[in-house]
């Protein structure tokens, strides 16, 4: 799909060209100098994240590549050029990262019509059967010029670098990272079943293929780059596995982020809480630009995505000792 393009770098961008010619005594102002005239402010504006060495190995700021990228392709609305072209991107990513890569695509009735869909699913086999679930949508919703850096870029880019991560080691749980389409409504209001179309097909599958009673836990992340981030517990997610976040977030230092105030969100869990599947959403919906097409790069922070992403690379260890099933040597 086509994007118009904002008028509102323009003065920006005619102000540092008088400045740079003002500096200089001869000659043109090359292509280089003007696009990094136009592209300095922007950058010097945004927190950067800080070193991954600080945050579990988890690097904030190949998170905010990541949703540069997809930003840089426009809406991803499901079924558009620019959803096919968002889902070639992670493939490419995550093959690029070692990972085994499971597109499944399905075809389901929407107020469009009939539609065609992708879930991209990482499956990391572990020494035990037991499967943990990371989850994230990568489609936007159908409005004008909505590129959905929050609202999709935010938690693909956080999937895309803790896939990065999980797919080098070797774990003991089984960990499972989906990459979800069709989580927006096609509709402008948000009324079943016009939504969560890939968590739907997602839990129907594991459920049919026996993989749904091996799911220990599923993680969701949702709008979690704002540059004043601020999750609140969600009160349709599983109590313990809630705790459980929220805790390893406190003892990291965030308890600023992940606050201890309530809401109840609609979202990809839901599915897999209709199924008695333990199930968390990390999410920040009280965002003015939210559904607006002022969901831009400019008001995400890579320290937010670093924030979320050492949060749930912390939670791996933890989940995993919760579920060890004990071995010949520690059995009574």
């Amino acid at each position: 799909m086509r994007r118009q393009i904002s008028c509102s770098w323009i003065l920006p961008l005619f102000a540092a060209l008088l400045c740079l010619a003002a500096c200089r005594d001869k000659g043109t102002v090359t292509a280089e100098e003007t696009s990094a005239a136009a592209v300095a402010p922007a950058l010097t504006a945004q927190q950067t994240a800080p070193a991954p060495g600080e945050t579990g190995s988890f690097d904030g700021q190949r998170a905010f590549q990541y949703v540069s990228d997809l930003v840089a392709i426009g809406p991803r609305t499901a079924g558009t050029d620019g959803n096919h072209r968002a889902q070639d991107y992670i493939i490419g990513q995550l093959k690029g990262f070692g990972c085994p890569v499971d597109p499944e695509a399905f075809h389901t009735p929407t107020p469009l019509g009939e539609m065609d869909m992708r879930n991209i699913v990482v499956k990391i086999s572990g020494t035990s059967s037991d499967i943990v679930l990371f989850l994230t949508h990568y489609d936007t919703k159908r409005l004008p010029n909505f590129v959905g850096a929050d609202d999709g870029g935010s938690s693909t880019g956080v999937m895309l670098e803790l896939a990065r991560l999980l797919c080098a080691r070797k774990s003991a749980l089984t960990f499972w990272i989906a990459f979800l389409d069709g989580e927006e409504a096609f509709n402008l209001q948000w009324n079943n079943p016009d939504n969560t179309y890939g968590s739907r097909e997602l839990a129907a599958r594991m459920a049919l293929s026996g993989d749904l009673p091996h799911t220990k836990a599923v993680i969701l992340a949702d709008m979690i780059g704002s540059q004043n981030l601020r999750i609140k517990r969600d009160t349709s997610s599983t109590s313990w596995l809630t705790d459980l976040v929220w805790s390893t977030a406190s003892r990291l230092g965030y308890g600023n982020v992940f606050v201890s105030s309530e809401t109840s969100v609609q979202d990809d869990h839901v599915p897999f809480l209709s199924r008695s599947v333990p199930a968390v959403d990390i999410i920040d919906l009280e965002i003015p630009y939210w559904h607006t097409p002022q969901d831009t790069l400019d008001k995400l922070s890579p320290n937010s995505l670093a924030v979320v992403g050492h949060v749930l690379i912390a939670l791996v260890p933890q989940l995993e000792q919760k579920f060890a099933r004990p071995t010949a040597a520690t059995r009574p």
